[in-house]
């Protein structure tokens, strides 16, 4: 009985160790897109100041403001007041402290820092050096009162402390979609992607089934050639194709990018398609060949039809590469409004100093739609196509 359950044990921890391993996987890849998410409905201060797992939470932020200038004075009462509030109108931010700037430093504090940021509560009336008086309140009105005319021309700087509420808001979504470039760049990139995706399924099923069920000299020295090329970097190939294409007119054209990843993709799919095809089984082929079949036939009749899993699978990675590619795009289409694709646009995004980095968030999802609906598509095929052929070779 004992020896009857050891084996069974094992084989329960074998599995739970697996499924284990899997849901930690699972996390891994999960967890930075959902934070990627988050991200996108968060605005440029909330994501400057805390992470995404904070974004249900109220976080303290450091800022700076300006009082208004002379020309925003207004006398009241025998005294000259200039106030405002730092706050847009809608914001539900809230002062905390504030300090630093014109304003007078409270050394008498002991958590005071450098930027005397926390010199003083929200609400405190702080006399300045000239005997006038500085207020700021919580929700960001403030008011600046003298006996005498304020001369500041320019308004003074300070610094506060201000409770920031969660908040989510379709904002860089919209800032994407407002972009001039974004509809031509999404149908430029389709341009790029679908040819360069069918082309090299094309020639590679052609070359596949040649190297599985065609005889001829040098066919294994040729295909480990090939297999070789998977893992030559594609830059080493840049400055030749364009001196190349500079000589041809194929440059910053749709028929040179879609050679350019015909080239680069067909080690790959010759790969995965030879595996496929030459593990289907002998006796398909040659019963084929007995009824009088040419290679032709066999081919489109039997092969195509028997493929799709292979087929899908190359199709899926192609497809979702071409449309993430940036520098094969850059260097063989340019960045001209007419060629540029969604990539180049969303780098263009960001601005020449990268301040409108959080649009990047958003701009992920909304680059990814695409891709996730093919591979949705196609993803029933897409465990057997790689399987296949991974324990018979041909």
């Amino acid at each position: 009985m004992m020896n009857t359950q050891i084996p069974i044990l094992k084989m329960s921890v074998g599995a739970f160790l697996v499924r284990l391993a899997l849901i930690v996987l699972v996390i891994v890849w999960t967890v930075p897109t959902f934070g990627l998410f988050i991200s996108s409905f968060r605005d440029k201060d909330q994501l400057a100041v805390s992470g995404w797992w904070e974004a249900l939470g109220t976080v303290q932020s450091n800022s700076q403001a300006r009082t208004g200038a002379a020309t925003d004075m207004i006398e009241r009462d025998g005294q000259f007041v200039i106030a405002g509030n730092i706050f847009p109108e809608d914001s539900s931010e809230s002062v905390v402290s504030f300090g630093g700037g014109f304003l007078p430093a409270n050394d008498s504090l002991a958590d005071r820092d450098t930027t005397g940021i926390k010199d003083y509560s929200s609400g405190d009336t702080i006399e300045l050096a000239d005997g006038s008086t500085f207020t700021l309140n919580k929700d960001g009105s403030y008011e600046w009162v003298s006996d005498v005319a304020i001369e500041s021309e320019r308004g003074e700087r300070f610094f506060y402390v201000a409770e920031v509420p969660p908040s989510f808001s379709f904002q860089n979504y919209t800032n994407v979609f407002e972009n001039d470039n974004i509809d031509q760049a999404f149908i430029n990139t389709l341009t790029v992607t679908i040819p360069s995706t069918i082309i090299p399924i094309v020639i590679a099923a052609f070359a596949a089934y040649a190297f599985s069920w065609m005889e001829f000299r040098g066919r294994q020295v040729l295909f480990a050639f090939v297999v070789g090329l998977l893992v030559v970097p594609l830059q080493l190939a840049l400055i030749p194709l364009l001196r190349l294409y500079g000589s041809t007119g194929l440059l910053n054209t749709y028929p040179g990018i879609w050679l350019a990843h015909t080239g680069f993709g067909l080690p790959l799919a010759i790969y995965l398609l030879r595996n496929y095809i030459g593990g289907l089984p002998r006796e398909i082929i040659e019963s084929a060949k007995i009824d009088g079949a040419s290679h032709f036939s066999i081919f489109v009749q039997l092969i195509l039809p028997l493929s799709m899993p292979a087929l899908a699978s190359f199709a899926i990675f192609q497809f979702l590469w071409v449309w993430n590619d940036f520098l094969v795009a850059t260097v063989f289409l340019g960045t001209t409004p007419d060629n540029i694709v969604m990539t180049v646009s969303i780098k263009d995004m960001l601005g020449t100093r990268g301040d409108k980095w959080e649009v990047l968030t958003s701009a992920a999802f909304i680059s990814m739609f695409v891709p996730l609906v093919v591979f949705i598509s196609l993803q029933r095929y897409f465990v057997r196509g790689l399987l296949a052929g991974s324990v018979k070779g041909g």
